[in-house]
């Protein structure tokens, strides 16, 4: 669904619903893409305002450069292949073109999926 180049991209820019407004709240965030799945790890956690709009409302949209994308976040489940891959992903893409460490952050954020919706 986003082509190489897309996902080569250094920042989406995810929009939630607030879930004490309801009006659009943006952010940029650091993505990697799998299939139809966007990942984004919340050094917040759970805390994080972003994630917790999208646990009251996951319909969320995404935007790489110029094309916005429709989906349905969720946490990925602790434990599991998709954690893990959440948790590669990232760094892999991030590493090279960061001076710092990432380590600890890939150890200790939460994963977010974006299944991206065709269209």
């Amino acid at each position: 669904m986003i082509d190489a180049e897309l996902g080569d991209e250094d920042y989406c820019y995810l929009t939630t619903t607030g879930r004490i407004s309801g009006e659009p709240r943006q952010i940029e965030i650091w993505f990697a893409v799998e299939g139809d799945t966007l990942y984004m790890l919340s050094g917040g956690g759970d805390r994080s305002n972003w994630v917790r709009n999208l646990m009251r409302e996951p319909a969320v949209t995404v935007r790489i450069r110029d094309r916005t994308l429709h989906g349905r976040a969720r946490p990925a489940e602790p434990r599991t292949e998709e954690d893990a891959l959440a948790r590669r992903l990232l760094p892999e893409k991030y590493a090279p073109r960061y001076s710092g460490d990432l380590e600890d952050w890939r150890r200790r954020a939460l994963p977010i999926a974006v299944d991206l919706q065709a269209g």
